[in-house]
C-alpha cells in the first residue's frame, strides 16, 4: 500500500510536458483513484467480516461455556437422583431382609415348640399305656414272660406287646429311659436286653420302632452284620407306616450288606434311600458310597433342617 501511493505521488511531481502526455496522465490518475477506492472498499470488508468472524467465535466459545455448565447441572441431577432412589430402594429392602430374618427364627421357634409338643404327646401315650397296664394287672394276676429269645417279640403280630408286662418291670417310660442312658454310656449288652423287653411288653407304643432300630444298631456297631441285617428289615417291615427311623434303617441296611460284601444289594439300597429321601441328613453319606462303587449319583440337594425326633 505504502508503494502505491509513493508512485501516485512520484506521478504527479512529474512536469507535463505535453498536451498528450498530460491526459494520459489524468487517466492515470484517475484509475489510480479508483484503485484506492476499491483498495479501501476491500478493506473495510475485510474488517466487518473479520469483526463478524470474531463475534460468532465469541457466540461459539459463550455456547460451549453454556453447553459445559448444562451438562456439569445434568450430571450432578442425575447423580442426586441415584442418591434418592438408592436411599430409596436399599432402606425398604435392608428392612425385608430384617423380617425374612425375623420370620425365619419365629418358624424355628415353632417348630421347636411342635417338636416339643410332639414329645410331650409320646410321654402322655407312654403314660397311658402304662396306666392301661396297671389297671390290666390289677384285674387280673400277671402272666409269666413269654419265652421267645428272639428280640423285638412276636414277629408274625407286628407292634403288639405280648401282654401285661410282670409287676417287677419298669414302666414303658422308664424302660425306655434305662436302655437308652445304658447304650449312649457303652452298655450295649444291657441296653440290648431292655430294648428287646420294651418290645415284648410295650411293642405297642410310639416308641417301638425306635427301639427296634436301637436293636439293629446296636448289632451293627459291634459288627454281628448278620443280626444287624435282619433287625433293620424288621423295622422296614413291622413298621411300615412310621417315619421314625425308616431312613436311618435303610441306610444302615445298606452300609451292612457292603460290610457283609453284598454290594450290588448294597448300592441298589442306597439308590432307593436317595430316591426316597434326597433331603436327609444321611443322603450325602449314600452318595459318596455309590460313587466310592464307581456308580454314578446325582448331587443330593442340600438336606433341609433335620425336624427333631424322640430319642
Amino acid at each position: 500500500m505504502k508503494f502505491s501511493y509513493l508512485g501516485v505521488a512520484a506521478l504527479l511531481a512529474v512536469p507535463i510536458t505535453a498536451p498528450a502526455a498530460s491526459r494520459e496522465i489524468q487517466e492515470l490518475q484517475r484509475d489510480v483513484g479508483l484503485l484506492q477506492e476499491q483498495i479501501k472498499a476491500l478493506q473495510t470488508s475485510e474488517n466487518e467480516k473479520l469483526t463478524e468472524l470474531k463475534t460468532l467465535v465469541q457466540q461459539a466459545i459463550n455456547t460451549a461455556d453454556k453447553a459445559s455448565t448444562g451438562v456439569a447441572v445434568i450430571q450432578g441431577t442425575v447423580q442426586q437422583n441415584l442418591r434418592d432412589q438408592e436411599s430409596k430402594v436399599v432402606t425398604p429392602v435392608v428392612g425385608l431382609g430384617t423380617r425374612i430374618d425375623s420370620m425365619a427364627n419365629d418358624f424355628r421357634m415353632l417348630q421347636q415348640s411342635v417338636s416339643d409338643l410332639t414329645g410331650m404327646i409320646g410321654k402322655l401315650q407312654n403314660q397311658l399305656t402304662d396306666l392301661n397296664n396297671a389297671v390290666k394287672v390289677l384285674q387280673a394276676p400277671p402272666a409269666p414272660p413269654p419265652s421267645s429269645s428272639a428280640p423285638g417279640g412276636d414277629v408274625s403280630n407286628p407292634g403288639a406287646g405280648l401282654g401285661p408286662p410282670p409287676s417287677a418291670l419298669p414302666s414303658a417310660t422308664e424302660l425306655y429311659n434305662n436302655a437308652t442312658r445304658d447304650r449312649s454310656t457303652g452298655k450295649l449288652d444291657l441296653a440290648l436286653s431292655e430294648f428287646s423287653d420294651y418290645l415284648k411288653y410295650y411293642g405297642n407304643t410310639s416308641l417301638a420302632p425306635n427301639a427296634q432300630y436301637y436293636i439293629a444298631f446296636i448289632h451293627y456297631s459291634q459288627k454281628d452284620y448278620e443280626k444287624a441285617l435282619k433287625e433293620f428289615d424288621l423295622v422296614l417291615e413291622k413298621y411300615p407306616d412310621e417315619d421314625s427311623k425308616k431312613a436311618e434303617s435303610m441306610y444302615y441296611k445298606g452300609m451292612t450288606l457292603v460290610q457283609l460284601g453284598h454290594r450290588t444289594q448294597g448300592a441298589e439300597e442306597f439308590k432307593e434311600f436317595l430316591k426316597r429321601f434326597p433331603n436327609h441328613d444321611l443322603a450325602r453319606q449314600a452318595c459318596s458310597q455309590l460313587t466310592t462303587m464307581g456308580l454314578k449319583c446325582g448331587s443330593p440337594r442340600a438336606a433341609a433342617p433335620a425336624k427333631r425326633k424322640r430319642a
